[in-house]
């Protein structure tokens, strides 16, 4: 557990869905973002954007923009057809900027239509240089392919209405049985800040959650 809580600190939420992290604690680091979102200044620190589908809240060209840098390669699923973007399907493996990732079809179980199957929308699962394997499933509900996801480390939408409600996610993440979970897309948008809890209090014991999303309440 001590090189997944290491890997934990280096992931970081900014706000619904926006994750940061990077790959190693060495200099060889890179920084991987998966949909930039109301990021604070302009750090123009990304080495890999990763941008699981079209909807506002997940791709951001404005927050893009804030964290590109000469050399960034930009990710998005091939139906979002963005020019000088790396396209990218459901169930593949790829690497790209010194970074080894996979895709996972992110969609809604009928009959929610938020995330159509049809789109081949996707969730990643990123590779650190410890070997741990970091999932963020993007706009997902409990399917079968999120299901049969392997990693160490899950990052699951939890708010409800366009995703899984925090029950639900609990219910995954223990069918996945990752060693650590970390709650997202809640609070703002769409669910209450209390989602994490509820999240966290399904989760079987064993398993770490994380909550890095913080308001003002807390």
């Amino acid at each position: 557990m001590e090189n997944i809580r290491e890997v934990l600190e280096r992931i970081t939420v900014n706000t619904q869905s926006s994750v940061r992290l990077t790959t190693s604690a060495g200099s060889g680091a890179k920084t991987v973002y998966v949909d930039p979102l109301g990021i604070p200044g302009e750090p123009h620190d990304a080495d890999l954007i990763l941008v699981t589908h079209s909807h506002g809240d997940h791709f951001s060209p404005a927050d893009i923009e804030k964290i590109q840098k000469p050399g960034t390669v930009l990710v998005c699923p091939e139906q979002m057809k963005q020019a000088g973007a790396l396209s990218v399907v459901p169930g593949k493996d790829y690497e790209a900027a010194g970074v080894r990732f996979a895709t996972v079809r992110a969609y809604n179980n009928l009959p929610k239509i938020f995330h159509p199957k049809k789109n081949d929308w996707v969730g990643y699962v990123v590779g650190t240089e410890e070997g741990a394997l970091v999932y963020v499933a993007g706009d997902t509900d409990a399917t079968k392919d999120a299901a049969a996801v392997n990693c160490d480390i899950a990052v699951i939408p939890v708010g409800g209405k366009y995703t899984m409600t925090a029950e639900e996610a609990a219910e995954l993440v223990n069918k996945i049985a990752p060693k650590a979970a970390i709650p997202t897309h809640y609070g703002t948008i769409v669910g209450r800040p209390s989602d994490g809890d509820l999240f966290a209090a399904g989760v079987k014991d064993g398993i770490l959650v994380e909550k890095k999303l913080v308001f003002p309440a807390e």
